[in-house]
């Protein structure tokens, strides 16, 4: 799960960062630090659901500035699908939403 954690964290922050000509953001940038897998294991393996999210949200919210906000159609599905991740009670209940969240971010990359 940490992998996925991190690659949601790098798709989104790609989407703030990244520009045209411009190097690519990478695992090791400095936007990256605290979104790292070794940080989201950490959490993962404290069980900390509500820090994880919060984490993810930061990452979120940015990337849904980038996008327009809310009121565009990536917007609004986006924020359609950090919800579900929002929305997950437990730990184990996070995989699903959480892979459709990264899939979604990196096929808008």
């Amino acid at each position: 799960m940490e992998l996925t954690l991190e690659a949601v964290a790098l798709f989104a922050l790609k989407l703030v960062h990244e520009t045209d000509g411009g190097s690519p953001v990478l695992r090791d940038d400095l936007v990256m630090d605290g979104y790292e897998r070794e940080v989201f294991g950490l959490l993962v393996r404290q069980g900390d659901l509500v820090v994880i999210q919060s984490k993810l949200a930061e990452c979120i919210d940015q990337a849904l500035n980038a996008l327009g906000g809310a009121d565009t159609v990536m917007g609004r599905e986006l924020q359609r699908l950090a919800a579900d991740v929002q929305n997950a009670g437990q730990l184990d209940e996070l995989r699903a939403p959480l892979t459709n969240l990264r899939d979604y971010l990196k096929d808008i990359q």
